[in-house]
Formats: structure tokens, sequence, C-alpha cells
């Protein structure tokens, strides 16, 4: 997950500033990359 993030959404670094507001881009990115794991298992089982 971590190198995922990392690579294929380019997460170098964060843009806003501050405890809470990196939190709640990190909770967004892991959002994004958890139902992109669904959509895929999804595509998986229907095959």
């Amino acid at each position: 997950m971590f190198g995922n993030i990392g690579t294929t959404k380019r997460l170098n670094r964060f843009i806003l500033r501050g405890k809470k507001k990196v939190q709640s881009q990190w909770q967004l990115y892991c959002l994004v990359h958890n139902i992109e794991e669904l959509a895929n298992y999804g595509q998986l089982a229907a095959s």
C-alpha cells in the first residue's frame, strides 16, 4: 500500500500543512487506494 501510494499516486510530500490537514490528506489517499482495490477485485471476480 505505501509503495503504491508513493509511486503511482506520486505522493512524495504532503501539500497541506498541519497535523490534522496532513492526516486528512493521507486518509483521502488511503480511501482512493481502497476503492481502487475493490474495483480491481470486482473485475477479477467477474472474470
